[in-house]
């Protein structure tokens, strides 16, 4: 199931607008490093796989669309940029004690045991991943949760999973506010989650 599609406009597509001001995620997640994760590293990606559409057979496909048939090179830079626009349209500014309710905290409660023990699992599969990439949330086919690591570009829509959350572990994310420590961008992330927006993806609303 194709969700969140993304569909490019006269055969191109756009750089997502950001559904929040600027400093909005201060203190975790800063307006300078916002203004270059979104509106450099993600813009590269879009302006990359916009020069990459001619000719390809995947003009005016939904970027899902793309993700599941295109080649490495094409591949890459549309990976990113569905990765990118789940990952920032997940946010919302900083909450005490945030945390899913309803059917989503049933399932997590389920399969991981508490929300404690699935934030535990969670940043330890976004701590050891090595080198550049990213930790998904995400449903199989029966609604199953499962905790995956994704090198690279990759999403879980490769595997036939249900994208629902994620923490982006390339370095760009969080050096400029956090240097090397990765574990504590991925523990400070928590706070921002938009566990609403969480929700609906895994009720396919």
């Amino acid at each position: 199931m194709i969700m969140e599609q993304t569909m490019p406009k006269d055969g191109k597509f756009d750089l997502m607008t950001l559904p929040y001001a600027p400093d909005a995620l201060e203190p975790v997640i800063s307006a300078n490093t916002l203004s270059y994760h979104h509106g450099k590293h993600l813009q590269t990606y879009v302006n990359n796989l916009n020069a990459a559409l001619p000719g390809s057979g995947l003009e005016g496909k939904p970027l899902e669309e793309v993700v599941l048939h295109a080649q490495k090179g094409m591949l890459n830079n549309a990976g990113q940029i569905l990765n990118h626009n789940l990952y920032f349209s997940q946010f919302m500014p900083p909450k005490a004690d945030n945390a899913p309710t309803g059917r989503l905290a049933e399932a997590i409660a389920a399969e991981f045991g508490s929300f404690e023990d699935f934030k535990s699992a969670f940043e330890g599969a976004g701590a050891t991943l090595f080198g550049s990439g990213w930790v998904w949330l995400c449903a199989d086919e029966e609604g199953v949760l499962h905790i995956t690591q994704e090198p690279n570009a990759s999403n879980p829509i490769l595997h036939g999973m249900r994208p629902l959350m994620t923490m982006d572990v390339w370095e760009h994310a969080y050096y400029l506010d956090y240097q090397n420590r990765r574990p504590a961008h991925l523990a400070a992330l928590w706070q921002i989650i938009d566990w609403d927006v969480v929700s609906k993806r895994y009720l396919n609303e």
